[in-house]
């Protein structure tokens, strides 16, 4: 099953939110950030400290 961010870095774009700045808040590694950015799996604990970080539930950041 492939997942896919782009709800991610678009809600990134509509607030003018840096990648650095979402690793900041949500307290999430450089690591799985990169993860993110290649449309690689990560733990539902890093996808629930974004959206805990950007105020949204689990299915604004991902689509599969």
């Amino acid at each position: 099953m492939a997942v896919n961010y782009d709800k991610l870095w678009g809600i990134l774009n509509e607030r003018g939110m840096m990648k650095t700045e979402l690793i900041r808040e949500a307290k999430i590694s450089t690591n799985a950030m990169a993860k993110l950015g290649r449309n690689e799996d990560v733990r539902v604990e890093i996808l629930v400290k974004i959206c805990k970080a950007l105020d949204c539930k689990i299915d604004d950041v991902i689509e599969y």
